[in-house]
């Protein structure tokens, strides 16, 4: 079994990854400190553009998959599915971040942090 980093240290990894980058990384929810899920609600410019959640693969490492209402950026809708997520699971991250590609760039930084 290997170590992982708690939650609280990779989400303050990414705040500090994305502000070094020229973006802006928010927490909107704290979730569990040690083994609490993170999600990124993804921004470009203040525009949503994905939802993305950090789940353990078959292969025992993490990544990035895209859920909630994809096809949608009614803000109703993704804060309706958000506030579903919240209910259902206290310990959950919720980060905003707002930074170009932010998907593309969650997923590259996620193997460094």
């Amino acid at each position: 079994m290997t170590a992982r980093l708690t939650s609280a240290m990779l989400v303050s990894s990414l705040i500090r990854l994305v502000t070094n980058a020229g973006g802006n990384a928010t927490v909107l929810a704290k979730g569990d400190a040690g083994a609490g899920a993170i999600l990124l609600i993804c921004t470009e410019r203040g525009v949503f553009t994905s939802l993305q959640e950090r789940l353990l693969d078959a292969e025992g490492r993490y990544r990035w998959q895209t859920v909630g209402p994809a096809t949608t950026r009614q803000s109703a809708e993704i804060d309706a599915y958000l506030d579903r997520r919240r209910a259902s699971d206290g310990d959950i991250w919720l980060i905003e971040l707002d930074i170009a590609n932010a998907e593309r760039f969650a997923a590259e930084t996620i193997s460094t942090i």
